[in-house]
């Protein structure tokens, strides 16, 4: 450019007269670059791909730029819809139904599987509201809290011999959208139904013939007439099938807890006091060989069930005792925290491996079966906590490192606080609060509880 520059301008000064072959050079050259430039904005414009052959020089290797350009949006474009394409086969194939919600939690698009599991049928249903087509009363808030740490369970209405677990996930820009997994329970949901009616009427027939053999075996053993050599054996089988008897109430009382995702009747606890008569009892369990240290807020009581919520305090204390060697000091704590009313049980024994905490709430499940049956224990009282928490809207955790202790928490949400200030006014009992962001309990399909380690791991135990 420079140099045709001087050479137009170059004439001008040394022979006008020539000047004009200067300046037709340079309009020709200008010309040429308003072709070149002209032509390349129409084939960028009607999306034309650029094939050599390439002009020379400067233009040239800016073609040939925009063309590999070009050949790397193309390929990149293939590679999304080869990615498209396996997606939506992935996802068709999927025995579970996924719909994928906007903003306005409208349907977006869906699965076949959707169909049938929540009578969404995509592309029919599109743009409709999730809520107009799978409707339950608790749905809409379900969706939109977002909460993905516990499923929601129903029968829909377009087929109620079906029973659906279903999983909301947030995401998308500011958690705004959601992803909705529907999962067909029904054969899982028959057969807990089978087991649990099985457990409970086998404990209800077990209770009578376990309470005469109990009986005639204490009577046998405070006879006068029973021979000394005989009374060992009597006191071991009166022992045994008391044993068997707790074991039986304590599967009773799991079946009953099972029955209802709620507590039937809440009411105002006042949890300073279950606990002061839970210490008592702890105490005579412990016969001094533990030392207690005690920090309970006596201004705050909790919504629930008087009758579940000792029996999950009572069962976390007195495991405690029975479970850490004598001169372990067991703190319990009772107060709001950042969470909400929390429960500490704490302990400065021998602590639990992390392999076994994911397990501590089966029933049945012992860390030292050998040492559970001497202290006496069922197996189900931390299964027993857990289902109540469960029905209270709340969380179980477990925290343990060993040679240092475990912690035992019951966390509840902000919602189950009443001061007691208030509590005295209010007589009639409290129905159960509507489950919130702040108040589902983490937990899975199955009920299960989230433990954690003081080094910040997590499970669901």
């Amino acid at each position: 450019m420079t140099a045709t520059i001087v050479s137009c301008i170059g004439p001008w000064l040394i022979a006008p007269e020539w000047a004009w072959v200067g300046t037709a050079f340079l309009v020709a050259y200008l010309l040429r670059h308003l072709y070149l430039l002209t032509r390349l904005a129409l084939l960028i414009r009607r999306h034309h791909r650029l094939i050599p052959p390439f002009p020379r020089g400067l233009w040239g290797e800016i073609y040939r730029s925009i063309a590999q350009y070009q050949q790397r949006g193309r390929k990149g474009r293939k590679r999304q819809i080869r990615f498209t394409r396996r997606f939506r086969e992935a996802a068709n194939a999927v025995p579970d139904g996924l719909v994928i919600l906007d903003k306005q939690h409208r349907v977006d698009w869906a699965n076949p599987a959707a169909a049938t599991l929540m009578n969404v049928h995509w592309p029919e249903d599109d743009g409709r509201p999730l809520f107009e087509i799978l409707t339950h009363p608790d749905l809409k808030g379900f969706v939109e809290t977002g909460e993905s740490l516990r499923p929601m369970d129903f029968a829909p209405e377009h087929n109620r011999a079906l029973m659906l677990s279903l999983r909301i996930t947030p995401f998308g820009e500011r958690k705004r959208q959601r992803l909705v997994v529907a999962r067909d329970i029904t054969k899982i949901y028959h057969l807990n139904m089978i087991r649990r009616d099985f457990v409970a009427n086998a404990s209800h027939e077990l209770r009578t013939p376990l309470t005469v053999i109990a009986g005639f075996l204490e009577s046998l053993i405070d006879a006068s007439a029973t021979p000394p050599n005989h009374r060992r054996p009597l006191t071991l089988m009166h022992n045994q099938a008391e044993r068997m008897r707790l074991i039986i109430e304590d599967l009773l009382t799991l079946s009953r807890l099972e029955m209802y995702e709620h507590p039937e009747v809440q009411e105002s606890v006042d949890v300073p006091d279950e606990l002061h008569l839970i210490l008592q009892e702890a105490h005579a369990l412990s016969k001094g060989r533990h030392a207690f240290s005690i920090d309970i807020d006596e201004d705050l009581l909790l919504l629930g069930s008087q009758p579940e919520l000792r029996s999950a305090f009572s069962n976390l204390i007195f495991n405690a005792v029975k479970h850490t060697p004598d001169g372990t000091e067991i703190r319990i704590r009772w107060s709001t925290w950042s969470d909400g009313p929390e429960l500490r049980v704490e302990d400065n024994g021998p602590g639990i491996e992390p392999e076994h905490l994911p397990r501590l709430t089966e029933r049945f499940y012992r860390i030292d079966k050998a040492r559970s049956r001497e202290s006496g224990g069922t197996g189900l009282g931390l299964a027993i906590a857990k289902h109540i928490m469960n029905r209270h809207d709340a969380r179980l955790l477990i925290a343990s490192e060993i040679d240092r202790g475990s912690t035992f928490s019951c966390v509840f949400p902000h919602a189950r606080a009443i001061p007691r200030d208030e509590a005295e006014h209010t007589t009639a009992p409290c129905a159960a609060p509507e489950p919130t962001t702040e108040n589902r309990s983490a937990v899975g399909p199955d009920g299960a509880c989230l433990h954690r380690n003081r080094a910040g791991r997590s499970a669901a135990c």
